[in-house]
């Protein structure tokens, strides 16, 4: 089964997120998985995917414009159907609490829905997301740093942790519905 990671960093913060969530869906037998960050990616490369997970950046509640732009371009795919029964899922970062986590991934999940994608989420009884509570997919805060002599706030090991269980949830799923028994 093929899963694609694509993501817009500008950071780090989101490439680092969009790893750790490669990593948890190779935990799972037969996935093979590819990330790339968006200049990179070939949309027509998801007609040959089972899985495609997209994040970046949320910039005021919504999509990032490098993925917004390569999201934009995803029409013939649409036309043609190509992208209908696939699973999806999504993940962001920003800056602040309360930066627009929830608005962004639902921003992110919305054109998943117009290609007829199947959504997955991050359910609260995975013990990585019991007290976090990031059930539309992987959002974190990244806290902006005030001045170049800060460090990077990247990504915590929690939030790390979140994006492994998300990938590992979406390599699962996955699994059950091209290799059923």
């Amino acid at each position: 089964m093929k899963i694609y990671v694509v993501y817009d960093s500008e950071s780090e913060h989101t490439e680092v997120l969009a790893r750790s969530i490669a990593d948890g869906a190779r935990q799972v037998a037969h996935a093979e998985v590819r990330i790339d960050h968006v200049r990179d990616a070939d949309i027509y490369d998801l007609a040959h995917m089972d899985a495609i997970i997209w994040g970046c950046p949320g910039h005021f509640g919504t999509i990032s414009a490098g993925l917004k732009t390569w999201i934009d371009r995803l029409g013939y795919l649409w036309a043609k159907g190509k992208l209908i029964g696939k699973i999806g899922a999504v993940f962001c970062t920003t800056a602040t609490v309360h930066g627009g986590i929830e608005a962004t991934m639902l921003n992110l999940i919305t054109p998943m829905l117009h290609h007829g994608m199947i959504i997955v989420g991050l359910p609260g009884n995975i013990p990585e997301n019991a007290l976090y509570g990031s059930y539309y997919g992987v959002g974190v805060t990244c806290p902006v740093e005030l001045s170049p002599d800060d460090p990077m706030n990247m990504p915590k090991d929690n939030d790390l942790a979140l994006g492994r269980a998300l990938g590992k949830r979406v390599a699962e799923i996955t699994k059950k519905l091209t290799m059923p028994d």
